[in-house]
């Protein structure tokens, strides 16, 4: 190998490689100790200079300069190699493949070197065996990425050095080869190095244009796939090009943002546990890392000199986090230790599967009963814009993606377009096409009778027609849940008012299976019968979005509704409140909800029944007895049914972790019983009491009401014909279940005549001018006027 001498220290060193910058090629340094002839002074030169070199070494021509602790002080903190003028016998513990005893040849000082004579140095080094006298060549770029194999001629490499760039020789042209004359496609010659016997030469380029091989790829084996080095240069064409306001654009240009992604990342990394999770968190965390760097012009190279220079410092770091951060993961932890002591506690089969019990005087206790589970909303939304900017602004590929990151598939398509092939309807019984089709059918005849056809019209004054008349809503997102369960009934009840209300397009969501990447059967028997344009095969934000604002395969929508997880929640209210994406929705969610008012007649094992039915939607739901002058027999026996039909439930994991957190309210009469659930306004009201139905009239607040004995609520999940979509978390005190009018809109117009406009003119003048706004006044004055109605000089 070729070594030149540099032995000038600092800015100096800098200074002879500018004025002779074919040294460069090399990329090594060494260091003459009769020059720099401390340990201090070397190291002072290493730690400022190594980012300029390949590999630093150091010539020793006095072997009792230094000691053997500081020689390997020297090799452990930087120094590749010590060249000597005789052998070191006092450095015996020093690994021998990290000592040449004596000096090449061709080792040369700085202030004798030349251009020829720095070429005849790399010549002398190399050899062949080749009859034709040509060297085998490697061509590699800057981060020593093979580009090709290649052939070199003594000529070829004087030509190399002299003009800097690739100049190779063509055995197919015989003769000198300059990359690049006829196809643009340039080298600049960055450095040359032999191999281990001098063999072969090594020729580090920077490569410019379309690529190295005449087929325009990267690389003679075709282009590199999918590394930093292209994601990098992919981020570095996104911020030249990107849209304005885009996801991307954003990321380069709010420091905020992109700091807070970081952030991000790097905290789900920590959180990451399974190889596939690490990997796919890490792989984000670089994204966005990477982002950061190409937005302050910094490249890769850059950080490999920095972390060049960290690998070569003598100091030793403690290892040590920041408090803060040690701080932080150490609370994690805790958090975390205490979450699954109590999941421990919740799922204890040894405990009877029981309510809470408390007492109506019992403020603490009933306060707690009917606390609904804390909404993270904040936490959420900080999870959730980013996929939903994602979406925006990548659309099927960020589809893809996420649902191969949240949902373990991975899909060519993410959405799949009716006419529904047969092959989506295998597993699907006659028995569950028939149960199908009747609850179709009920939910159909309840909310056709909703639909109102015909205009309001009503004349508020002699001349004035005010009417009000429906629209469908044209375009409905419906997403339909696909977590803990399988839920085609939510499809029907989504699906069966939108086509009653006319709605032109009805598009299904609903994440893929994990088995297979496709939907229940079910849920595409309900889309066909409903008449969906296509099922988009994703799930939570993601999902959301997608029908928010579109993207190549999902149509934009102007609704969307269904329930979902937090996620699902959180992204809905963004899009609701984003006016680029011009979507409302439902209503908000959360999770599933029942109160049964029961007294001492009732059937403990109904009671138990109903209780239980929302208890296995999942562990956050919320159940609740309120009984009214019932027994502590009453109490007991209803316990007991709770426990024996529990435990033959297959989800009785998730029945046995509600429970635990559900309570029973012993009330003293029904008004009181009545005032606590219209505080509570939940999902779903039970009344199983004597003569139930005259109770009706005493409730304010809640989704639907199931009355008498003979009315669980799973009827009106499935079958009944009323609509199961219904406001939670409270919300029932503002918000209708879904409904026909759920799926429309309604326009109102005016039709005044000159008889009306004489019987509200003045009021709409005098009231205009009141506010200041005489345009609106004088729209009415100049009408009156014309028809006479006032006199020309009104005022």
């Amino acid at each position: 190998m070729t070594y030149p001498v540099l032995p000038l220290f600092g800015a100096d060193y800098k200074a002879t490689i500018a004025q002779q910058p074919f040294l460069t090629l090399t990329q090594r340094a060494v260091i003459d100790t009769t020059q720099l002839n401390t340990i201090d002074a070397i190291k002072q030169f290493v730690e400022e200079s190594s980012q300029d070199f390949n590999a630093i070494s150091i010539l020793v021509k006095n072997s009792t300069q230094f000691n053997e602790d500081q020689y390997i002080e020297l090799l452990n903190g930087g120094i590749s190699t010590i060249f000597t003028t005789v052998q070191l016998s006092n450095v015996n513990s020093i690994p021998q493949n990290r000592i040449i005893s004596t000096i090449p040849t061709n080792l040369i000082a700085t202030a004798d070197i030349t251009l020829q004579s720095f070429i005849q140095a790399i010549l002398n080094e190399v050899k062949t065996d080749r009859q034709d006298g040509l060297y085998t060549t490697l061509v590699v770029d800057a981060n020593d990425r093979t580009l090709g194999l290649v052939y070199s001629s003594q000529e070829s490499i004087k030509l190399a050095i002299q003009k800097q760039i690739g100049v190779y020789y063509s055995r197919s042209r015989n003769g000198i080869w300059e990359k690049g004359v006829t196809s643009g496609n340039t080298q600049r010659l960055i450095a040359i190095d032999t191999d281990c016997d001098g063999d072969a030469l090594k020729f580090i380029v920077e490569q410019k244009g379309d690529g190295f091989c005449h087929l325009n790829t990267d690389s003679c084996f075709g282009d590199f796939k999918y590394g930093l080095l292209e994601l990098q240069t992919l981020l570095q064409d996104r911020r030249a090009n990107s849209a304005p306001g885009s996801y991307t654009n954003r990321l380069f240009n709010d420091t905020t943002l992109l700091n807070a992604k970081i952030n991000e990342e790097a905290e789900e990394l920590t959180d990451a546990n399974t190889k596939e999770e690490i990997a796919w968190e890490a792989a984000d965390l670089f994204y966005f890392a990477l982002t950061k760097l190409v937005a302050n012009d910094v490249s890769l190279a850059d950080v490999e000199r920095n972390l060049a220079s960290k690998h070569l410092k003598i100091t030793r770091r403690t290892g040590d986090a920041k408090a803060k951060y040690l701080a932080k993961e150490q609370e994690k932890e805790a958090a975390a230790k205490k979450d699954k002591q109590q999941d421990e506690i919740e799922v204890d089969v040894n405990v009877p599967i029981h309510l809470n019990v408390v007492k109506s005087n019992d403020i603490e206790g009933v306060t707690k009963a009917v606390t609904r589970p804390i909404q993270k909303t904040a936490e959420i939304m900080h999870l959730v814009n980013p996929i939903i900017e994602n979406v925006r602004a990548n659309g099927d590929k960020a589809l893809i993606e996420l649902t191969a990151k949240f949902d373990g598939v991975q899909l060519k398509q993410p959405v799949l377009e009716a006419p529904y092939a047969d092959e989506y309807f295998e597993g699907l019984t006659q028995e569950m096409k028939d149960a199908l089709d009747l609850s179709i059918e009920n939910v159909r005849k309840f909310h056709a009778a909703q639909l109102q056809t015909e205009p309001l019209v009503v004349e508020t004054q002699p001349g004035v027609v005010c009417s009000r008349f429906p629209r469908a809503i044209e375009r409905v997102g419906l997403y339909i849940p696909g977590g803990t369960a399988i839920l085609p009934s939510t499809a029907l009840m989504l699906g069966v008012p939108a086509k009653v209300a006319g709605c032109k397009e009805i598009v299904f969501a609903s994440p893929p299976r994990k088995s297979d990447g496709k939907v229940s059967p079910e849920v595409v028997y309900v889309a066909s019968k409903v008449g969906a344009s296509k099922i988009v095969l994703a799930g939570g934000a993601q999902a959301v979005a997608a029908m928010a604002y579109g993207t190549e395969s999902v149509p934009k929508v102007d609704k969307i509704l269904g329930p979902g997880n937090q996620f699902v929640t959180a992204a809905k209210m963004y899009v609701q409140n984003d006016t680029q994406a011009l979507c409302s929705i439902d209503m908000p969610a959360g999770p599933s909800e029942v109160l049964v008012v029961a007294d001492e007649e009732a059937d403990e094992d109904f009671v138990a029944a109903d209780l239980l039915s929302q208890a296995e939607h999942g562990v956050d739901s919320q159940v609740i007895l309120v009984g009214v002058n019932i027994s502590d027999d009453k109490v007991a026996k209803i316990q007991e049914s709770v426990h024996k039909q529990a435990l033959l439930l297959p989800r009785i994991d998730i029945v046995r972790k509600c429970i635990a957190h559900s309570t029973i309210i012993l009330c003293n009469s029904y008004n009181e019983a009545f005032d606590m659930s219209n505080k509570y306004a939940p999902e779903h009201l039970i009344l199983q009491i004597k003569d139930a139905e005259k109770y009706v009239d005493l409730v304010e607040h809640a989704g639907s009401i199931f009355v008498g004995a003979y009315t669980p609520e799973s009827c009106g999940d499935y079958s009944s014909g009323t609509n199961h979509t219904l406001p939670t978390y409270g919300y029932a005190r503002q918000y209708s279940g879904a409904n026909t009018a759920t799926f429309q809109k309604f326009i109102t117009s005016q039709n005044i005549t000159p008889e009306g406009l004489d019987n509200i003119g003045r009021a709409v003048m005098c009231v205009a001018k009141k506010e200041g706004l005489d345009g609106h006044r004088n729209a009415v004055k100049i009408r009156m006027s014309k028809l006479g109605l006032i006199a020309s000089n009104f005022l």
